[in-house]
């Protein structure tokens, strides 16, 4: 009898998978319970209601109210939980529902998240992730929609990120939660219903460089979160009519990756910096400061801003559109920058001077 001998079978290589920026975060969330029993999230509506966007859907189930905690409307108060618990060991995921409200613990986020290390003199790290959603675009009025992260980038002893893509908002998370010091993620309303394909090699995101997400010759990008798509929206339209583009997103706002920034800008000479923030005192602006004092005999053009106008985010959606960096605004500052004449009112409210009360 002759032995036959069959070849077995290779295991099959992973693929690609199509996910929404919205699943991505809940698999890291629940990824991140499952691999440390420290971890547990607490926040408004998080439990039962499954999050107001969507992301802790299903998690009470899947893990319990110890793990998944709801808590009262006083921002104050569990954020000054969570922050005790960081103190005590575990490794909290506090989520506020929108930026705007995270100002009523902003005495807690700044007073003590960001300041206990240095006050102790390194013996009291305070371990604790706080996500919030940012962003404009969806009429939820002005005490919903504004964008703040930049003045929580001003903070010292803070870590604050914003990602921006499928697989930033599918592997940050391990890399917070790892983090000694309190990191903030800023998750922009607009991309949670975002889907496309997750790499299947996708895997630990690096969150202290910024990523080039589309090389280009003339002229740099500069952007994050909720702003990454329309910029590269602008390269594509500046690709049309013959200029390069490259798209850098930042997705740490602080501490900014300045060599990063700086190469780019040393590549193309040139810099448009795209900031849903108000203009005035913004990320923006400390982006052009630092392009000008460490990159001023690089440049060929002054650096540009696409920032918000300076009002409180208007309900009307039309307003509301007008209010906020867009495209066409983005692709008018690049031509400006090269030196191209932009389309007759193309450029009109991004060179509108701030006056009147708000301003």
């Amino acid at each position: 009898m002759t032995a036959t001998h069959t070849r077995s079978a290779e295991p099959a290589a992973p693929s690609d998978r199509k996910t929404t920026y919205r699943e991505a975060m809940r698999e890291a969330l629940r990824e991140a319970l499952h691999t440390d029993e420290r971890v547990f999230l607490m926040g408004e509506d998080v439990g039962r209601y499954g999050g107001c966007f969507g992301v802790t859907l299903g998690l009470l189930e899947e893990f319990g109210p110890e793990r998944i905690r709801d808590a009262p409307l006083s921002e104050s108060a569990f954020v000054g939980a969570g922050i005790g618990a960081a103190l005590a060991g575990m490794r909290p995921i506090v989520e506020i529902m929108t930026v705007n409200f995270s100002l009523l613990a902003l005495d807690q986020i700044l007073n003590n998240a960001a300041t206990l290390l240095h006050m102790s003199g390194g013996q009291l790290p305070v371990p604790i992730v706080i996500r919030m959603t940012t962003g404009a675009g969806r009429q939820l009025a002005a005490q919903h929609s504004h964008s703040l992260e930049g003045w929580y980038a001003h903070i010292p002893g803070l870590r604050v990120l914003a990602p921006a893509t499928l697989t930033d908002a599918r592997y940050m998370l391990a890399p917070a939660l790892a983090d000694p010091d309190p990191v903030l993620i800023f998750e922009h309303g607009s991309l949670y219903n975002v889907s496309g394909e997750l790499p299947a090699d996708a895997g630990p995101v690096d969150i202290d460089h910024a990523a080039v997400r589309r090389p280009g010759t003339d002229v740099s990008l500069i952007t994050y979160g909720g702003s990454l798509p329309k910029a590269l929206a602008a390269a594509d339209d500046l690709a049309s009519g013959g200029i390069s583009a490259e798209v850098v997103d930042l997705r740490t706002l602080r501490p900014l990756d300045d060599t990063t920034i700086g190469a780019s800008v040393a590549r193309t000479h040139r810099a448009v910096v795209v900031d849903e923030g108000w203009r005035t005192g913004s990320l923006a602006a400390e982006i052009s400061a630092r392009l000008t004092e460490q990159h001023f005999y690089d440049l060929d053009a002054p650096v540009e801003r696409v920032c918000s106008a300076e009002v409180p985010m208007p309900y009307a959606r039309r307003l509301e559109q007008a209010a906020l960096p867009h495209a066409d605004g983005i692709v008018a500052a690049a031509r400006r920058a090269v030196g191209e004449p932009a389309p007759t009112g193309a450029d009109e409210a991004e060179r509108r001077p701030v006056t009147g009360r708000s301003g």
